[in-house]
């Protein structure tokens, strides 16, 4: 039976059952992102950052015996998407980071300008 990262993450985290009978489902990455996420975690992860190349076995157990029981919960860390973004690249031809700031310095009624220039009409 192999286990869900929610399985590995409950067991870390609150049970303290040890599912190392099959490590080989144990998603070593992953597990330190998610508990990156978390005040009391963070120094934990990144010794197994620092300590990538042990076994998942050992990656596991150092989670298992380490943490205290307790009850962790965040939604997944994910970069926040600027919808204008795309508009402002393709209309004056710039970067990823151009873009953004020039995203900062200009009004939304420049915007929809922009964007009224680059539509080309059409159904999407």
């Amino acid at each position: 039976m192999t286990h869900e990262l929610k399985d590995w993450l409950n067991s870390i985290n609150f049970t303290k059952e040890n599912l190392s009978g099959e490590i080989k489902s144990y998603p070593p990455y992953i597990i330190n992102r998610c508990l990156s996420g978390h005040i009391d975690c963070v120094m934990y992860a990144n010794e197994m950052n620092m300590n990538h190349h042990l076994d998942k076995d050992l990656q596991y157990s150092f989670y298992l015996n380490s943490l205290r029981k307790r009850k962790r919960f965040s939604p997944w860390l994910r970069k926040d998407k600027v919808t204008d973004l795309e508009c402002i690249k393709q209309y004056y031809g710039y970067s990823n980071e151009k873009a953004s700031q020039a995203l900062k310095i200009l009004t939304q009624e420049q915007i929809n300008f922009i964007k009224k220039r680059l539509d080309i009409g059409g159904s999407k």
